[in-house]
């Protein structure tokens, strides 16, 4: 998979892109990420990327012509999103990770300012995404969230597969409560039934488990099945 990432601030994801599983994936070719900065294709001898609204407000916008030159500067493979991060889009779920993994590529624009020209959504974006119901200073914050979230998803990341199967959201629940040694900690003891070697029991109490946390902290989930 290819990802393509429009950004004023490339070393945003110097870090995050080299550490940990995302890391190793984007060493090992399960996925490319390339960062493409706007003030690259800025027109006038400023390089100015924003300008004021129409009509007058608050802020500034960022202007049309340098994200579209960026975008039209990346190749295309067959299977392609343009993917504007913003408040307004739709939630980003894992149902959505799950079908955005199976493109060919990602191109992600990460607004700045007070947002963009309405006409990048218009005419360019094939698709809106929000992180959630909250505003944040820059589209890289979501932006990266999406990278994770897509690339751990590709085979090969993660070293067993199986577990990406067990995890919250995959059955429209949250996930068990997990525990390791040493089996008191501080007077808390680790359930007996995950002690006792009886894998249908396990098995029963984890559900159960996963069940009651869900009916607890979100049984929005339960409504929705």
């Amino acid at each position: 998979m290819r990802i393509d990432v429009v950004t004023l601030f490339p070393e945003f994801f110097t870090s995050p892109l080299t550490t940990s599983l995302l890391g190793k994936a984007i060493a090992r070719e399960i996925a490319t990420v390339t960062l493409t900065n706007p003030r690259d294709f800025a027109l006038d001898k400023h390089r100015r990327v924003d300008d004021e609204p129409y009509g007058g407000g608050v802020g500034m916008l960022m202007k049309p012509d340098p994200l579209f030159a960026a975008v039209e500067s990346l190749p295309i493979l067959p299977k392609r999103e343009i993917i504007f991060l913003t408040p307004q889009g739709e939630p980003l779920k894992q149902n959505l990770l799950k079908e955005l993994v199976t493109y060919d590529q990602l191109v992600l624009i990460c607004g700045s300012y007070e947002g963009v020209d309405e006409r990048v959504c218009e005419h360019l974006v094939t698709r809106e995404i929000s992180l959630g119901d909250f505003v944040l200073t820059c589209g890289e914050i979501p932006a990266l969230a999406l990278i994770n979230g897509v690339v751990r998803l590709l085979p090969g990341t993660v070293g067993k597969e199986e577990s990406l199967k067990l995890e919250s959201f995959e059955a429209g629940l949250l996930d068990y409560p997990q525990y390791t040694r040493p089996q008191t900690f501080r007077g808390w003891q680790v359930p007996d039934v995950l002690l006792s070697g009886n894998h249908a029991q396990i098995e029963a109490w984890r559900k159960e488990q996963q069940l009651q946390r869900t009916r607890d902290r979100r049984p929005d989930l339960l409504d929705r099945s």
